[in-house]
């Protein structure tokens, strides 16, 4: 567990807000600049670009200047890895009801 985390708790932090699931959302279908993904959203740019921040500080998304624009993108290794712990508990789980399930069946012959 320690591999992945510090790293989880940033992301899941990360994506506890609803705006910063909806920029993910988005940047699942592809590249998009600051201007297009703040547009759904009734705040201040510079409150959105807070948001755009903690996905970035937190290696969920990476930016990049275009001339004027900031390009974003997902970062999928980010992805990669929570789907990885996120399958290491699902495994652990199935471990323990599959235990369960035993047992279980072991009292009722009894």
């Amino acid at each position: 567990m320690p591999k992945y985390e510090n790293a989880i708790d940033g992301y899941f932090q990360a994506l506890a807000d609803p705006t910063r699931r909806a920029v993910v959302d988005r940047l699942t279908e592809g590249p998009a600049s600051v201007k297009e993904l703040a547009m759904p959203f009734k705040m201040a740019l510079p409150s959105f670009m807070q948001h755009l921040d903690i996905l970035e500080s937190n290696e969920l998304i990476v930016t990049k200047k275009e001339g004027r624009r900031r390009i974003c993108t997902i970062n999928q290794a980010a992805f990669d890895q929570m789907m990885d712990w996120m399958q290491d508990r699902r495994a652990l789980m199935k471990k323990r009801l599959d235990a369960l399930e035993n047992y279980l069946d072991n009292e009722q012959l009894n």
